[in-house]
């Protein structure tokens, strides 16, 4: 599907600082916040699969049920190599934020590639991310490992 471009231009959101700085600390969790000043995410590119999350606030419904499945299935996270990003603002509107123009509430998967891999407006089952993940070249080369 390609590189991130945002709709309007701007690039991509770097959040390469606040990951470095949580993953120097001990191990990285995998919940962040994504920090309203990012312009790309080439800090996580060959090494994580970053899932974006906007919503217009964290009591969003769909954000609440996503984030709680997601929360339920860490381990499978952290063998895919899954941080989950949360744009929770829409006051402050992150570069990423106004690139995908979220409505409400989104889902947005990059693979390691940097490419937009997924993009729903609606919760999706951590089976189903999986399963379009595990059917990535590049995880079935990590799989056979």
């Amino acid at each position: 599907m390609g590189r991130i471009r945002m709709k309007t231009k701007l690039g991509v959101a770097v959040v390469a600082g606040a990951i470095a700085a949580t993953q120097a600390v001990g191990a990285p969790d995998l919940f962040q916040s994504l920090p309203a000043d990012a312009r790309d995410l080439d800090g996580m590119r060959w090494d994580k699969r970053p899932v974006l999350l906007f919503a217009p606030s964290e009591d969003h419904p769909d954000y609440a049920r996503q984030i709680e499945m997601l929360r339920e299935a860490q381990a499978a996270l952290a063998e895919r190599d899954i941080v989950v990003l949360s744009d929770l603002d829409p006051r402050t509107p992150s570069p990423l934020r106004q690139g995908f123009q979220p409505g409400g509430f989104k889902l947005v998967l990059v693979g390691k590639d940097g490419g937009v891999k997924l993009e729903r407006d609606s919760v999706l089952s951590p089976d189903e991310l999986f399963a379009v993940i595990d059917r990535m070249p590049m995880r079935m080369r990590e799989a056979a490992e």
